[in-house]
């Protein structure tokens, strides 16, 4: 048997190698190739406006992991995309004077209502802006309110707020021979919303995320995705105009600001959750338990509220997965995981 000594000398060399080893991606993937695809296939026009355009985001694994070595993790490909005649705003806010360059000349604009559950907001329409002047400044007239809803999707496959579909992919460009896009729709949001106002000024001990990345993060603002709470999905009307908060910009920022240890653990605790079939434990509902939403939560704290040092000093990649994972069982036990 080997004793303790030798394995965490083994575990420090591997753990080197992988560092050593996981270069920045330098050429795409058939993985980003597909999400860039995705994208232009996501860029088709909305059904109701034949001069609105549809705008793409490649989110979740493919942007996240700027390490060569990570993308056999990528399980599937992650697209948002929403209208660029459609914008959401606070509540209470007024609507802006200039919109970027890719937005429609006629932009319908939605206030952001909070609901009971925090992170699940409403839209209701405000204001309807045109551009009045060859400088891009915004004319805004107040509109009719009216909640917006979305289509029923109880006949499609969904993840949460995501429609899916599977396809082949060629053997030549990747071992899988089958992969599948999440696609979500989702309504933007340019400014950072209230819900988060403590973020970007909470006491942070250790340095991380930096202030140019916060700045980055609250200066990228956020979306509005289209999924009801779980509580809310057997009512009629919540089920079809219940929004949820996104911050999918917000985590492909900072997980890309991440170490190479950091982004090394947070693959091989994916990769624990998929071996050990964690991810297929359901509660008395059928309801999943885990996902790696639960995973990357965890990650996104410990990068915070951890020194540098604890994740450098001995290059111990199996102590550090251990101890989140006995964090992540402390959230479990006292159902509690707060959002980042």
């Amino acid at each position: 048997m080997q004793s303790c000594a030798t394995v965490m000398a083994d575990d420090r060399v591997i753990l080197k190698f992988l560092l050593n080893t996981s270069q920045r991606r330098q050429l795409p993937n058939y993985y980003v190739s597909a999400a860039a695809f995705n994208c232009v296939r996501a860029t088709e026009r909305p059904y109701d406006d034949d001069e609105a355009n549809y705008i793409p985001l490649t989110t979740g694994s493919v942007a996240e992991f700027y390490i060569q070595q990570m993308q056999s993790s990528v399980g599937d490909i992650d697209i948002m995309y929403y209208r660029n005649d459609f914008l959401a705003i606070p509540a209470g806010t007024p609507p802006p004077t200039k919109l970027p360059a890719d937005f429609h000349s006629r932009v319908q604009v939605f206030d952001i209502i909070e609901s009971e559950f925090p992170g699940y907001v409403y839209l209701m329409s405000s204001y309807l802006l045109t551009e009045c002047n060859d400088g891009g400044n915004c004319n805004a007239v107040q509109c009719k309110h009216q909640y917006l809803g979305f289509i029923n999707r109880s006949c499609v496959i969904t993840h949460g707020p995501a429609l899916f579909t599977e396809f082949s992919v060629p053997r030549e460009l990747t071992a899988r021979s089958e992969t599948s896009r999440d696609s979500v729709p989702c309504v933007r949001c340019l400014s950072w919303p209230p819900q988060a106002a403590d973020w970007p000024t909470r006491q942070r001990n250790y340095g991380w995320p930096d202030s140019a990345t916060v700045d980055r993060v609250v200066n990228n603002g956020c979306d509005v995705v289209c999924v009801a709470h779980r509580q809310c999905r057997q009512h009629e009307w919540m089920n079809t105009h219940q929004w949820r908060l996104s911050f999918s910009r917000a985590e492909v920022l900072l997980l890309n600001s991440w170490m190479p240890v950091q982004q090394i653990v947070y693959h091989v605790m994916r990769l624990i959750l998929k071996t050990e079939r964690l991810l297929d434990i359901t509660d008395n509902t059928g309801s999943k338990i885990f996902s790696n939403y639960h995973i990357k939560t965890l990650m996104l704290w410990a990068c915070e509220l951890k020194p540098t040092r604890w994740w450098t000093e001995d290059l111990n990649v199996v102590r550090i997965c251990v101890e989140l994972l006995h964090t992540l069982a402390v959230w479990l036990i006292d159902a509690r995981c707060q959002h980042y």
